[in-house]
């Protein structure tokens, strides 16, 4: 299984739409936990790193250091 590469401040689309209606997330913490952060309303969720990784679909923008 290749490991998805994603870091902080970056923007995913995660596999299910929030109930808002987008589907982009800006991952705002990381740790064993990671934080993300709905575009469209706001909302923030933390999830364990392993399930973050199994729901990710992909990174649409890089955040640049």
């Amino acid at each position: 299984m290749v490991e998805k590469e994603f870091g902080l401040k970056d923007v995913v689309e995660m596999k299910k739409a929030h109930p808002c209606g987008t589907n982009e997330w800006q991952i705002i913490r990381m740790g064993a936990d990671i934080r993300i952060k709905c575009l469209g309303c706001e909302h923030s969720v933390m999830m364990p790193r392993k399930e973050f990784s199994r729901k990710l679909k992909k990174v649409l923008v890089k955040h640049e250091e």
